[in-house]
């Protein structure tokens, strides 16, 4: 067997077992015994975690001795080890404060980054010239182990949003606590609606102009049915429905349009999915999952909130600012160019700042801090998905 075959089963055997491992540390919400120290479906839950962490090293390691470097250099790559960074976060975490119900929000926030890197093409190619260095190593894993870090502080913030806020009636706070939920939504749509199409087989595609200067017209392929087409680009099947509008001309690139394509097909799909789940529940998700919650404290859960952005703070320091400054002047012979990668790690690292400002210096603790934490988690997620997808770089190659 090929060595890119079995670095793909380590990577499904990892999925199916942090999803495993998901319903123990669900399991441990029905446990009876409030007095006992150790809890059996957690232990197990922990276990199982541990296991799929090191069938995912394994793919980690299969994956870089078949493509002769570290898998960092592209989406699916880099999506993936931020998902293993993930649970090596939750791990660490949870043997220093054993919070089962951690597991229980941590793992599907993995599990959805996994999947989300699955939507992206995984054939090994070799690196380009900019990518070949080993900066390539010191820049991007750090950046996503400090990343995967505060995305454990976003699971704990809203575990205790969830557990706190008053849902016997509508409010501002939990209008905005179900977009969150929302947004999680429109992930998995993205993963149903792109697999979807995918083993539908569908295809589309677009002739576009040639660009000024050019003189050969450009094919931009789709995988879903065009919502948004590109810039005066004429669709090739005739027989198939046209675009329902343009992409802006301010969107550069001539894949950008495909890109914003995906994204609304993401968000209502979501949206879809979202209001089937409420009709279900007949409530707020959020009302359904609080009186789940009885033996979570607030208080620990904030700890590890913050505790989570104290150490990954730092880490996502030296990769996403320092690290990626020095490879910047050894590429592009300048430390900084305000590429949309790089304004929007300086928005991350600055709101997390502001954080820890704010929770040191002005004592916001609790619920205000864990409204930080997740906006700030929504930074992240803005700076992976929609800067990726829709705008055009020169991170673009990743």
């Amino acid at each position: 067997m090929e060595l890119s075959t079995i670095s793909s089963n380590l990577l499904y055997a990892a999925f199916f077992l942090y999803l495993i491992a998901t319903f123990f540390f669900g399991g441990t919400i029905r446990e009876k015994d409030v007095k006992q120290k150790v809890s059996k479906a957690g232990t197990i839950g922990i276990g199982i975690t541990i296991v799929g962490f090191v069938a995912q090293v394994g793919y980690f390691i299969t994956r870089w001795i078949a493509s002769h470097h570290a898998p960092l250099s592209n989406l699916f790559e880099y999506t993936t080890f931020f998902g293993m960074m993930l649970v090596l976060a939750f791990i660490v975490i949870y043997f220093i404060y054993r919070l089962n119900i951690l597991g229980l929000f941590v793992l599907p926030v993995a599990l959805l980054v996994i999947a989300y890197a699955s939507m992206f093409p995984s054939e090994i190619s070799p690196l380009i010239p900019a990518l070949n260095t080993h900066w390539l190593y010191i820049h991007v894993s750090t950046v996503s182990l400090g990343q995967a870090i505060l995305a454990v502080s976003f699971a704990a913030g809203l575990l205790y949003l969830i557990k706190t806020i008053d849902q016997t009636e509508k409010t501002k706070k939990t209008s905005w606590l179900e977009f969150i939920i929302y947004t999680i939504f429109a992930v998995i749509g993205f993963i149903v609606i792109t697999s979807g199409f995918r083993l539908a087989g569908y295809e589309a595609a677009f002739d576009v102009p040639p660009k000024e200067g050019m003189t050969e017209v450009s094919t931009v392929e789709y995988t879903l049915p065009p919502i948004v087409g590109p810039k005066d680009g004429t669709l090739q099947n005739n027989g198939g429905s046209g675009p329902l509008f343009e992409a802006p001309s301010w969107m550069k690139g001539e894949k950008a349009a495909r890109k914003l394509n995906t994204m609304i097909w993401s968000l209502l799909v979501g949206l879809a999915l979202y209001w089937l789940t409420r009709l279900l529940l007949r409530k707020r998700v959020a009302a359904a999952i609080q009186p789940k919650l009885t033996r979570v404290k607030p208080s620990l859960v904030d700890e590890v909130s913050y505790r989570a952005v104290a150490i990954g703070f730092p880490v996502f320091t030296l990769g996403g600012l320092i690290f990626a400054m020095i490879w910047a002047q050894i590429a592009w012979n300048r430390f900084w160019g305000w590429d949309p990668k790089e304004v929007w790690a300086l928005i991350t690292w600055l709101f997390y700042a502001v954080f820890l400002h704010l929770r040191l210096g002005a004592g916001w603790h609790g619920e205000k801090s864990a409204w930080l934490a997740v906006i700030g988690f929504a930074i992240i997620m803005f700076n992976l998905i929609a800067v990726n997808l829709v705008l055009a770089g020169l991170h673009s190659y990743a």
